[in-house]
């Protein structure tokens, strides 16, 4: 257990050094590696009957986002003005950052598509209120894409909300919700991740001890060492699926371009300042997993590698891989189709558990545009970092992955 705690770490720290090397060529804005974030939470309505968790919540994550390195701006039961004063700072303070967080637990509802929180002094008794009294979520968006490099939302905020319900009463519009309506996600720099705490136009829970469902599987999660945030997030549906019995299921939308590992874990310390050897076999080998020639981190803990190495699955197909020769995988759902065939099919499962099937359950070439030339980019990489392989489950499997290998190592024919 010792040693694959190792391997897991050395596997994390190549990933961010691959990263990291990736955004060499960013602008010196991004270089400054700056993690700022906006924390709000409103309980004590002033209107409606008072929140139990969203004060609670919001600081036990204002508290977790400093240790991981995040300068906090936070506001805690704000009123309109006071939300807009603490908003102006974060706009001033998240300029030029690498990563723009936000988190908001409290009331929140969507009008004609458009999301809004509620600050505790929010009336809502007309039509007029809506600009008056609220704040638009996609304000607070605006201000986290001035020369920003990643964009961070965590929105706690689909409780049951009296304050709707009166205003959809009262303007007579039924696009009124309680729930949120999904939000378009930018696609600049290393792109935007906008969890909800449960699926679009539902309510989610304000939960019964200390936190929400959705809060305290944050809380147990994003700040896992050398876990990249969207197995984080994973991790965090199952816990809130479990502990709402299946009544409430967060939901995600992203544009990521890397994986985002919030706490990176450590690796061992070397003993000595040496390159470690690359893994022994047969170039021809698909056992080999482009492991002979694959570019070793400086100093890290070689058993730890050749742990990570013995875990790359083998195929059951021997030598060369072409695109258009089939391959028998060992597994049954892929065995015997082509890598041509296999990214004209469907992916076996979600990339992220939570999305809906009409979202994920595509042809491979219409969601990743894929064809021959880009999916040999993608194999170079695998067989340039044998290791990469284990880095995080693709939707055809580990197995689909060695294959890519395989075929990358012998010119992509």
């Amino acid at each position: 257990m010792i040693l694959r705690g190792v391997a897991i770490a050395v596997l994390m720290a190549l990933a961010m050094l691959t990263v990291a090397s990736a955004a060499g060529s960013s602008d010196d804005t991004a270089a400054s590696g700056r993690r700022v974030a906006l924390v709000l939470g409103n309980a004590a309505y002033q209107n409606v009957p008072a929140l139990a968790n969203p004060v609670i919540d919001a600081k036990a994550i204002a508290e977790e986002l400093e240790k991981l390195n995040f300068e906090v701006v936070s506001g805690y039961d704000l009123t309109k003005l006071e939300t807009q004063e603490t908003i102006s700072r974060f706009a001033k303070q998240v300029r030029g950052a690498e990563i723009a967080l936000f988190f908001y637990a409290g009331h929140g509802m969507q009008v004609d598509g458009n999301n809004y929180l509620l600050p505790v002094d929010a009336a809502l008794e007309d039509e007029t209120s809506l600009d008056f009294e609220t704040v638009q979520i996609n304000f607070i968006l605006r201000q986290m894409s001035r020369e920003t490099e990643l964009r961070l939302v965590f929105l706690d905020a689909c409780r049951d909300n009296p304050l709707a319900k009166a205003f959809g009463e009262a303007s007579g519009d039924s696009a009124v919700s309680s729930g949120l309506a999904e939000i378009q996600v930018e696609k600049s720099g290393k792109g935007t991740l906008v969890a909800f705490a449960t699926s679009p136009n539902e309510v989610a829970y304000d939960g019964v001890k200390g936190h929400s469902p959705f809060t305290a599987a944050l809380l147990s999660h994003f700040g896992e060492a050398g876990v990249s945030l969207t197995a984080a997030m994973t991790r965090v549906t199952g816990d809130v699926v479990k502990a709402t019995d299946g009544l409430q299921r967060p939901w995600m939308n992203l544009s990521l371009t890397d994986d985002v590992v919030l706490n990176p874990a450590k690796p061992a310390e070397p003993a000595g300042q040496t390159t470690v050897a690359a893994a022994s076999g047969d170039q021809g080998s698909s056992s080999r997993a482009a492991g002979a020639g694959a570019n070793n981190p400086v100093g890290v803990d070689q058993a730890a590698l050749d742990q990570l190495r013995a875990e790359i699955p083998t195929l059951v197909t021997q030598g060369p891989i072409t695109f258009e020769m089939p391959i028998v995988f060992g597994d049954p759902q892929i065995d015997g189709k082509s890598l041509a065939q296999l990214i004209e099919g469907k992916p076996l499962y979600a990339p992220i558990e939570g999305l809906d099937k009409a979202i994920w359950s595509n042809h491979c070439s219409n969601c990743h545009e894929w064809n021959k030339d880009r999916l040999c980019e993608q194999a170079k990489n695998y067989d340039k970092i044998d290791i990469s392989i284990m880095r995080i489950e693709h939707p055809l499997g580990n197995r689909f992955k060695v294959a890519l290998a395989n075929w990358a190592h012998n010119g992509c024919k």
